[in-house]
């Protein structure tokens, strides 16, 4: 360990201030004051960043050194301020400053601790230490008391009696602080530990709730998150109030408080987080410049480099940072897990065995205590490991909650989940587990992600699938996803369980109903459990999952045709997303080709469960209405085409079907009147809206060609779908999509989804759907008076579009966002339709994307058909389907190539420059 001495000359000014004849004034003493700060700052980051101090080691210092400010200041205080020869003052620090530890821009905590009656005196004594602190740039949180009304405060507020726990004395009246510490222990052990403890788990599950109640938070609280610095404090306070111990090491062995309430690898496991955790948050804060708390992805990066994390295979060394930072954190709780339960023990006696503990139960080896089930006396795990499945069965059959003690139990019988591999009960338990008993009658009640859950935090599902372990703590650096791949995969296995509950009946309607009549309901569950499996092992994680599933699932007893349809729901589990969200589902081509896929309707069904629950697992603001929809719509299609009714390639009955309904919708039309509107459009135009939408587009065009209006737009909020639809009708021109998608980005909106329609008279009828910033539609008149104001400026000429789009981009994107580095890609397909080429674009996302990448497509002299707009959290996916001036697919190799740089230019435009806009946008 790194020697901690102060360098010399950092108290040698004050030193020499203090001890001068003249006491000097004020100001000049401020400024010795602070440059000692600075001095003592300086000397903290030096050792910290270039001669190998952790943040632990460093936090000490900074504390220390601190320490020496604060008594030279109230050394200065009281030679400055008149004496009341009855007050006596002792300060003390209290908080984490009262541990010894300070962080680089942390507060610092005092507690002015006084004897004898208030003085005038003694207020100018703190006042005068107050604002000269404030004065130095310092973060203060004091609190000035009397002995007695430190006890009576702490009584009565547990906040106050934690931060007096920890409380030190820096200078002053030392035997006051002394009465104090004996007076406040004794109150403390007059209390009685029961109510302190209660009080801190309610403190910690509430702070829980408010910053993730998992550790696996991509953008974690190093000091409030679950395992994060807090829970370490909250694990010594406990320790500190019921055995008065500074240390976890001080809890090890029999003779130790409590009877050895830890092992001595889990004290080493402490201190072991404490030091990284610390050291992350020195890092943190030098980094950030302020008393940040949170790891944001801008930061990550930086943090890591910093920490030494480097590239290692195909892994980012950023994604080995936060890997590494959430097994430490893991660690935490887990410790926690173990502690606790054996503290409350020791401190309150062991659990009441319940008398009404029926025999059945106690055969099993488990016993009933506080209502809550745990392991028998003498039935340690150890004699039977699938004990660790069998209590969890126990639990979820009879709706009981695991002990404490259990929890601890499982936690440190991890290790056997290794012995259970290729034990042919333990992977029926495992089963039963995680799809409910045939008992049971698949109760939704069973909530298996509770019980995975379980058993992922406690690692023994890591150790009883060694692929699972290689995802715990795997994260992947961008703002899409919010969990971790095992946090996510056990959230997609609660969604199960909720669409099976009947729960999401009004959010995902089609996947409520079709859960009941699937026949491989096992082979759903374990292709959850195995769909993200083989992520970061580089290359596609759907391949290599599949070919895992193939070895995997016979282990846990899956037959043949199971393991075929795991490893085929896994291969598959992105198809329907990618599908509904980046191709043209009006194209019977896209169709037929996904039907010829998926082959059977149990399979369409499988996949869309799956979909459904792995989409709202990713984050609570990804599925929207209008995911919903567009879901719905192609489960709807291919179902039609795998049920063998009516063929997709059977264009003209159904465009005449359509041309029916529309008919009769506009029955109060004269008949010539509804013949001529009912030519306008091409077969791809009726294919592409429903009847109602049809009739809303014909009223809009009788009505713009009765005022003879160059532009009409009309916005329609459609709440059910979550979007807003715009549609645009004018004379078909040069720079018409890309000049509206860019008023579009202006108006804050964001573009979902797009369907470009030149009417056989040369007319355009543009039709966008967007959304909000918050995923929802724009409802607002003022916000749709405003839209279509911008929409009318933008095809005047009178919106100056590229300086507009600079301004939006840049208040718009977060600090935090702009770490995020998407690689641009274009890929081009010319056989995913038979009638156009498919463009597909990979970009950061930012306001006027799609405006640039249009143009882009526009001056190479291609028309846009439709556009399909997708984003995964700051990456831009967007799908265009395109023909050229003949309209014909664009199959020469030379344009193709000149295709693609135009767009990759599009992608990337420069700090500097404007994003580039159209000399001749698509049409």
């Amino acid at each position: 360990m790194p020697e901690m001495t102060k360098s010399p000359e950092i108290a040698h000014e004050l030193a020499l201030l203090l001890t001068a004849p003249e006491l000097p004034l004020r100001e000049a003493a401020l400024s010795a004051f602070r440059r000692q700060l600075g001095r003592l700052q300086s000397h903290v980051q030096l050792r910290f960043e270039k001669e190998g101090l952790n943040g632990l080691q460093a936090a000490r210092l900074h504390s220390r050194l601190m320490d020496e400010l604060v008594s030279a200041l109230l050394a200065y205080t009281l030679k400055s301020v008149p004496q009341d020869a009855r007050s006596r003052l002792a300060v003390a620090a209290t908080g984490g400053y009262g541990r010894a530890t300070l962080a680089p821009f942390s507060d610092i905590d005092l507690l002015f601790l006084y004897a004898g009656p208030p003085s005038r005196a003694l207020d100018q004594a703190v006042q005068f230490m107050l604002y000269f602190l404030w004065d130095l740039g310092l973060k203060v949180g004091h609190a000035t008391r009397s002995v007695s009304e430190c006890l009576s405060e702490a009584k009565g507020d547990v906040t106050i009696r934690t931060s007096l726990l920890d409380a030190r004395c820096l200078a002053g009246d030392r035997p006051l602080f002394a009465e104090f510490q004996t007076a406040f222990r004794a109150d403390c052990a007059l209390e009685g530990p029961s109510e302190y403890i209660t009080a801190k788990q309610a403190e910690r599950d509430a702070r829980h709730k408010r910053f993730g109640d998992t550790p696996f938070m991509v953008e974690p609280n190093v000091k409030e998150g679950r395992g994060g610095l807090r829970d370490l404090q909250t694990l010594y306070w406990l320790a500190r109030y019921v055995f008065n111990t500074f240390a976890m090491s001080e809890l090890v062995g029999k003779e130790a408080p409590g009877g050895g309430i830890l092992t001595e690898t889990e004290a080493r496991a402490c201190k072991r987080a404490w030091e990284y955790l610390w050291t992350v948050r020195f890092h943190l804060h030098y980094v950030a410049g302020r008393a940040e708390e949170r790891l944001t992805f801008d930061l990550q990066p930086v943090v890591g480099a910093r920490m030494g994390y480097t590239r290692h295979g195909r892994q980012d060394g950023v994604e080995r940072f936060m890997r590494h930072y959430f097994l430490m954190v893991r660690e935490v709780a887990r410790v926690t897990a173990v502690f606790e339960p054996a503290l409350i023990r020791a401190a309150l006696g062991p659990p009441a065995i319940a008398a009404e503990t029926d025999k059945a139960l106690i055969s099993e080896g488990f016993v009933l205590a506080d209502g809550q089930i745990l392991f028998a006396p003498g039935h340690d795990p150890a004699t039977d490991p699938t004990s660790i499945f069998r209590i969890l069965i126990e639990a979820r059959d009879r709706k009981l909650e695991l002990h404490p003690l259990a929890r601890r139990a499982l936690i440190r019988s991890a290790h056997l989940g290794a012995e259970l591999r290729g034990n042919k009960d333990a992977a029926a338990l495992f089963m039963n587990l995680l799809c409910g008993s045939h008992e049971a009658g698949h109760d939704p009640e069973c909530n298996s992600a509770l019980w995975m859950g379980i058993l992922n935090e406690s690692g023994i599902l890591g150790r009883f699938l060694p692929d699972w372990r290689r995802i715990v703590g795997q994260m992947q650096f961008d703002t899409y996803h919010v969990y971790t791949v095992d946090v996510h995969t056990v959230q997609c296995i609660r969604n199960l369980n909720t669409i099976e509950a009947g729960s999401l009946k009004e959010i995902a309607p089609i996947a409520s109903d079709l859960i009941g009549q699937i026949q491989s309901r096992r082979a759903l569950y374990m292709a959850m459990v195995m769909h993200d499996i083989a992520k970061g092992r580089g290359g596609d994680h759907s391949v290599l999952g599949a070919e895992l599933a193939l070895t995997v699932c016979p282990t846990l007893g899956l037959s043949a045709e199971e393991t075929e349809m795991v490893s085929w729901l896994v291969l598959h589990h992105l198809l329907l997303s990618q599908t509904a969200f980046s191709r043209d589902i009006d194209d019977p081509k896209t169709i037929l080709d996904l039907a010829d896929t998926i082959q059977s309707p149990e399979r369409l069904r499988l996949l869309l469960i799956l979909t459904v629950a792995d989409i709202r697992a990713v984050s609570p603001k990804v599925w929207n209405g209008w995911k919903a929809t567009l879901l719905r719509e192609l489960y709807a299609r291919v179902a039609e085409v795998l049920e063998g009714g009516l063929s997709t390639t059977e264009r003209d009955t159904r465009i005449a079907r359509v041309k029916d309904v529309v008919s009769e919708l506009l029955a109060d039309w004269a008949p010539a009147e509804r013949d001529d509107f009912l030519s306008l459009g091409y077969p791809s135009y009726w294919l592409g809206f429903d009847p109602e939408s049809i009739e809303r587009h014909a009223r809009m065009i009788r009505d713009a060609r009765a005022r003879h209006a160059p532009l009409t737009v009309q916005t329609e909020p459609l709440p059910a779908r979550a979007v807003t639809e715009v549609v645009v009708y004018t004379a078909d021109h040069a720079g018409l999509f890309s000049r509206i998608a860019g008023a579009l980005a202006i108006a804050g909106a964001s573009i979902v989804d797009a369907r470009i329609h030149t009417l056989t008279d040369g007319m355009a009828l543009d039709t966008f759907w967007i959304q909000d910033a918050m995923g929802g539609p724009f409802d607002t008149p003022h916000r749709l008076a405003r839209l279509a104001t911008l929409i009318e400026q933008a095809l005047s000429g009178r919106l100056r579009l590229a300086s507009e789009i600079r301004k939006a981009t840049k208040s718009v994107v977060p600090a935090r966002m702009r770490a995020m580095h998407v690689p641009p890609r274009v890929v081009v397909d010319n056989r995913a339709s038979n009638r156009h080429t498919v463009i597909e674009v990979n970009g950061r996302d930012r306001p006027g994307l799609l405006h640039d990448v249009t143009a882009a497509i526009s001056e190479e002299g291609l028309q846009i058909a439709s556009a399909h707009v997708t984003t995964y959290g700051v990456r831009a996916v967007d799908v265009f389907y395109v023909k050229d001036v003949f309209g014909m697919k664009v199959e020469n190799e030379r344009k193709l190539y000149q295709l693609r740089q135009a767009l990759l230019a599009a992608l990337t435009p420069t700090a500097e420059d404007p994003p580039p806009t159209a000399k001749r946008p698509a049409a």
